[in-house]
């Protein structure tokens, strides 16, 4: 009888014990994006229209990001568990104490580029920098990695004619500048696009192709997370990341088009298109959300350098293992 009572008991803490996971997978977690829905985040729209974390026993809200969003600020108040942010934001974050860890890397590649008319000649040197008129947002990554740039071609500040950049493409249409920073799977699509209609070809500086290798997005969640709920951090991750993998196939394009379409209230079927496919070159193939532990570091130096943050955060003791 005692025997049976044992066995009653185990019984009874297992059921208990999956009782309580399910309850833990139930509950709605929540995932602020850094951008508005557009094929920049395709996969993440991907995952959720497919039911990925549903299939993986999870309820995920996928929050809108944009202006004014802020993923880290929002998973220290404990009003979100999962989001995306670049990588110059991380750093910051840890430089003021915040404890949040990198789960994977969105792009292999930063979108961050700069374009330009094809009538220059291909920049194949960043001493071709010298005296062209540059497009920066002061205060912005693209400064950042300007500066960079610039000190690694040798090239003084007084060289180049540095433009102020806002919310508008006139200068770089009307030819006021020469080099102008884009996304170069939203914007520099758009204006690829209307460059080429006008019968004028561009070009795209890659900082990588000298390389600058400044992180961008990634997906982060909190050090707490990890430690409380490894389980669930797991579930997500895998689920998010065979999501960005499938929205990615060429095979599953049509499908993924039509799942942004959903979500994107400006959306331009013609230029979505061509916005998916630059954003499946950034991505990658072969090492799809892969972290690039060396271009963390050197994005921690190259902040360093431009007294962005005044102390190391050892960025390699954040990336998720």
């Amino acid at each position: 009888m005692r025997k049976n009572k044992v066995i009653c008991g185990l019984v009874l803490l297992a059921i208990l014990q999956l009782a309580w996971g399910s309850r833990a997978d139930a509950r709605e977690l929540t995932y602020r994006l850094k951008w508005l829905f557009n094929a920049s985040v395709a996969g993440d729209i991907y995952a959720e229209d497919k039911g990925y974390f549903t299939k993986a026993g999870l309820q995920v809200k996928i929050k809108e990001g944009g202006p004014g969003k802020d993923a880290i600020k929002e998973i220290e108040l404990g009003q979100t568990d999962f989001g995306v942010a670049s990588a110059d934001q991380v750093i910051r974050a840890l430089e003021k104490g915040a404890e949040v860890v990198v789960l994977f890397q969105i792009f292999q590649i930063n979108p961050l580029q700069w374009i330009y008319r094809d009538t220059l000649p291909q920049i194949t040197a960043l001493s071709q920098l010298k005296g062209k008129s540059i497009g920066i947002t002061f205060g912005g990554n693209d400064e950042t990695i300007m500066n960079t740039l610039l000190a690694k071609g040798g090239i003084p500040k007084k060289d180049v004619k540095i433009y102020s950049v806002r919310f508008d493409f006139t200068p770089f249409l009307t030819k006021k500048v020469q080099i102008w920073p884009v996304y170069r799977n939203s914007q520099g699509v758009i204006l690829k696009n209307r460059l080429q209609a006008e019968g004028e070809n561009v070009r795209f500086l890659n900082p990588a192709d000298f390389g600058v290798n400044f992180v961008a997005n990634s997906v982060i969640t909190s050090k707490k997370m990890i430690e409380t709920d490894p389980d669930i951090v797991d579930k997500f991750q895998t689920a998010l990341l065979a999501a960005w993998r499938d929205a990615m196939a060429p095979a599953n394009q049509e499908s993924t088009l039509a799942s942004i379409a959903a979500r994107d209230k400006d959306n331009n079927a013609a230029i979505t298109k061509l916005q998916l496919l630059a954003t499946r070159e950034l991505t990658g193939t072969q090492n799809f959300g892969s972290i690039d532990k060396d271009a963390w570091i050197q994005t921690e130096q190259i902040m360093l350098q431009e007294q962005q943050i005044k102390r190391p955060v050892n960025i390699q003791d954040w990336l998720h293992k």
